[in-house]
């Protein structure tokens, strides 16, 4: 983002405010990526590209926000404030807990009237694959590309905007689903019914959007705490001058530039990536100035221009 941001001639500067962490419990993540590895890979999803080449980590849609649906991403992109010279929120890259290396049991894979995998392995015991997973965060999509290192064939993946999608595409992923609203609402309505079950890592800020409107088509869900979005300091944020704007994407660094940052200058425009994610920055104290007309980076910087460049009231808009 930091990249765009420039671009469009802003002078960016990142104010980590957000992290991410491991879960305090792990078994569920755990009992996920062991079913994941036992269902077996092939060759639809790719092996994730070489160290370094895939999703970077972000505070933003795809850090995984509070909401875990507004930010860009996802959180696949930092997420600077903006300006003149900017202060904002950016989440560094983290890793979310040791490394896990699995080589996962031997399998036979046998096909379901259900559309998922069912395997059998060696040891005589069955696995049901997942039917589909969702992903609403890159942190997400980096979790789990960590841990296995190539999906199941018959597994589909939904994402929850373009720039997740893009994050799951690095990782080696085939996107099967992308809404054509960026919201967890709309993700989760786009779905088709599936009598398997549906795998959804997750933030544990994450809302329960996609989980109830999932479980109430009647759709099983494996609704997986897969990191935590923690904060990365008490102390106050002091920048050399105030910043001309301020980028929000996710609710999670609405209330730490709450906490850590204010009072902001009255003049310094407080911009949101989304609808979700300006009601949790007003909730949590914050003005809010601009709202992105799409949650994507592109778009939150384009309206952070459009509020800090106002056209002379004679003049007309260029086409």
């Amino acid at each position: 983002m930091a990249a765009a941001a420039r671009e469009r001639g802003l002078d960016p500067l990142v104010v980590p405010l957000i992290a991410d962490a491991a879960p305090t419990d792990r078994s569920a993540l755990e009992a996920a990526v062991d079913r994941l590895i036992a269902s077996g890979g092939s060759r639809r999803h790719d092996a994730p590209p070489p160290a370094g080449s895939g999703p970077q980590s972000a505070s933003g849609q795809d850090a995984q926000p509070a909401s875990g649906q507004d930010a860009p991403s996802a959180s696949g992109q930092d997420a600077p404030s903006a300006g003149r010279r900017a202060g904002g929120t950016g989440r560094p890259a983290a890793p979310t807990g040791p490394d896990r290396a699995h080589s996962g049991p031997a399998t036979d894979g046998t096909a379901r009237t259900d559309g998922t995998a069912r395997t059998a392995r060696t040891d005589g015991t069955d696995v049901a694959g997942y039917a589909w997973m969702v992903v609403t965060s890159a942190t997400a999509v980096r979790v789990v590309a960590e841990r296995v290192a190539r999906l199941p064939s018959d597994l589909r993946v939904a994402a929850v905007g373009e720039p997740t999608a893009r994050a799951a595409r690095a990782a080696g992923w085939v996107v099967d689903l992308v809404p054509s609203e960026s919201s967890g609402a709309a993700l989760a309505h786009a779905l088709p019914d599936t009598s398997g079950t549906v795998l959804f890592p997750r933030s544990d800020l994450a809302a329960p959007t996609v989980v109830d409107t999932l479980r109430a088509r009647g759709i099983d869900v494996d609704d997986v705490v897969a990191y935590r979005t923690v904060g990365t300091g008490d102390e106050p944020v002091v920048l050399d001058s105030p910043p001309a704007a301020v980028l929000v994407t996710s609710g999670s660094v609405a209330r730490e530039i709450a906490r850590r940052m204010t009072p902001l200058h009255p003049r310094t425009v407080v911009a949101c990536i989304g609808p979700g994610t300006a009601a949790e920055a007003r909730a949590a104290g914050l003005p809010v100035h601009v709202v992105a007309r799409t949650r994507s980076a592109e778009a939150l910087l384009d309206a952070v221009v459009e509020s800090l460049n106002p056209i002379a009231p004679n003049r007309k808009a260029p086409k």
